[in-house]
């Protein structure tokens, strides 16, 4: 699943993304409310994880925005706040499910499993990717192409399953550092202008059509060729 972390602690919200990513699942994070209602509100994501008490805008106002506007995008809320009243305000704010702090993660990653299923899904994290001819399977930790194995060092493959989860999607630099390699590095650093130019060299460089594209000024995407017409 593609899980939205909105906690403004960023020690809380790293430990949450690292154990979702571990889990197999997709993570971006808000460190604030105005933040986080601007990512729900213009990506896809299977569920949230919202702290209450948030800088910039509330947790409560937040999910109360969404909910107005027809994001019915399942919520868990996370806070620190535990009393009966404090649980009914964020079940009628719009929230799904309440879990208070301090909390065991095994339980946090049942509820929203739970929640995932809720919404249709089957609650299990993905297995196989594909775009165009291009497959990974995340359980061998195997990448082909046309059915022509592709062989990628350990960064290239987390790379590259990141890409293709956000598939069709631009993807920014500072997403990819904060994804792919999990904490931030200088702005400035051109490591990711170097795994893309190595995942290139394998995934495009003998195929017709690219399906690697930069977007100058925002970062890379993925996607399948356009048809021809």
């Amino acid at each position: 699943m593609k899980v939205l972390v909105i906690e403004d602690d960023r020690q809380a919200a790293s430990y949450l993304a690292k154990g979702l990513k571990e889990a197999g699942h997709v993570v971006d994070v808000a460190n604030d409310g105005k933040e986080g209602l601007f990512l729900a509100g213009s990506e896809h994501y299977d569920v949230l994880i919202v702290d209450r008490m948030l800088p910039g805008r509330d947790g409560l106002s937040l999910v109360e925005i969404l909910r107005a506007t027809g994001n019915d995008t399942p919520v868990l809320f996370l806070s620190a706040l535990g009393s009966v009243d404090d649980r009914v305000k964020g079940l009628r704010a719009g929230g799904d499910d309440y879990l208070t702090k301090p909390f065991a993660f095994s339980e946090l990653l049942a509820r929203i499993e739970v929640l995932g299923r809720r919404r249709g899904g089957s609650g299990q994290p993905q297995t196989k990717l594909t775009v165009a001819d291009l497959e990974m399977d995340l359980l061998s930790r195997s990448v082909r192409r046309a059915a022509r194995p592709i062989e990628l060092l350990p960064r290239e493959f987390s790379l590259l399953e990141y890409l293709m989860r956000n598939a069709g999607s631009v993807v920014t630099r500072t997403m990819l550092l904060e994804n792919v390699w999990d904490y931030h590095f200088d702005p400035q650093t051109n490591v990711i202008d170097v795994h893309i130019a190595r995942l290139r060299q394998k995934i495009d460089k003998d195929f017709p059509q690219p399906l690697i594209h930069t977007v100058r000024g925002a970062g890379y995407s993925l996607r399948a060729p356009e048809p021809a017409a």
